[in-house]
């Protein structure tokens, strides 16, 4: 069983969805969680207010009220990949993310993500990250610090004020046809597409979708490398959609290489753990997603710097 030695947490939402208890709204909240797991979880002292009073299997709903919890997960896979530090000052950190690692704990992942690693590694408890990267993309991630300066980070993100540059690596030799123009032999290099479309959740919940209306995603995508199958691209997001760059990139019909998710949903491997009783997913390590987050780069708030992070690894063709 692997606990994880720092808490989650939520805000209760202003609007009451129906429910009397803290606990009735954690089970209809998380439901791929069994109701009797948030109930021994309170029984043992597991999930609190901000306050550290324990929330008890009756305590009251209360509207825009925090609550912690401590994620725990019966089998945690360990991601057999290395974080790596680039910088580190008294108010941010910023470290290079392999991929399958998670960014913060979730799902069957409690302390095999970048942020508990980097606590340990670096001592510094209060280490909070300041975005996500999906946990099958790597590339960089930043840190805060300190959380004094915190929320003059956060407002960089909240701001659009961060430039995010991105590789990936697309399969283009099954696409003969995109617009109804016959591709054959054309040079895609130097060329470049600006996608603006509407992204919102399908189902499963995890994943999302292009729909009819106003678009509210959007992104400047251009292609570096070509060889006679594959091509590099260079991705620059505008806004940031769950899983955007997947889905522009499947929007000029070329998908990521190896994604998982898109154009379609691909069944998870599975290892039996024991005969005919228990089975646990696995992730072929051999075939990541190509997708980096490769650039950072933006006006530091604090120090008023203009900051710049490059990872110097590349996706090859």
């Amino acid at each position: 069983m692997a606990i994880s030695k720092h808490p989650s947490k939520l805000s209760l939402p202003q609007t009451n969805p129906g429910v009397a208890t803290v606990l009735e709204y954690l089970i209809i909240k998380f439901p791929y969680i069994d109701a009797q797991i948030w109930q021994q979880r309170i029984r043992d002292g597991k999930v609190h207010w901000h306050n550290g009073s324990l929330i008890t299997s009756q305590s009251p709903f209360q509207p825009q009220q925090r609550v912690y919890y401590y994620r725990e997960v019966e089998n945690e896979p360990c991601i057999p990949f290395k974080e790596t530090i680039l910088f580190q000052d008294q108010h941010i950190l910023v470290a290079y993310k392999p991929h399958f690692l998670a960014v913060t704990p979730g799902g069957k992942y409690v302390n095999e993500c970048l942020q508990n690693r980097l606590r340990r590694s670096t001592g510094i408890e209060d280490l909070q990250a300041l975005h996500r990267l999906d946990r099958v993309t790597a590339g960089l991630v930043m840190f805060s610090v300190n959380p004094d300066t915190r929320h003059r980070y956060h407002d960089l993100f909240k701001t659009r004020q961060i430039h995010k540059t991105y590789q990936a690596i697309a399969n283009i030799s099954n696409d003969s046809e995109r617009n109804n123009i016959e591709r054959g032999d054309e040079s895609l290099i130097g060329q470049q597409w600006e996608v603006k479309n509407r992204i919102v959740q399908s189902e499963p919940r995890f994943l999302m979708c292009v729909a009819e209306g106003e678009a509210n995603s959007h992104s400047v995508i251009r292609c570096l490398q070509q060889s006679k199958q594959k091509a590099l691209f260079e991705l620059n997001p505008i806004t940031g959609k769950t899983h955007q760059l997947r889905l522009h990139m499947q929007t000029l019909g070329w998908p990521i290489l190896n994604d998982p998710y898109y154009p379609e949903l691909k069944p998870e491997l599975k290892l039996e753990l024991k005969p005919g009783l228990q089975t646990q997913s696995v992730e072929d390590y051999s075939a990541p997603l190509q997708l980096l987050a490769k650039k950072l780069q933006f006006i530091d708030p604090v120090t008023q710097q203009s900051r710049c992070f490059t990872y110097d690894g590349n996706l090859a063709l």
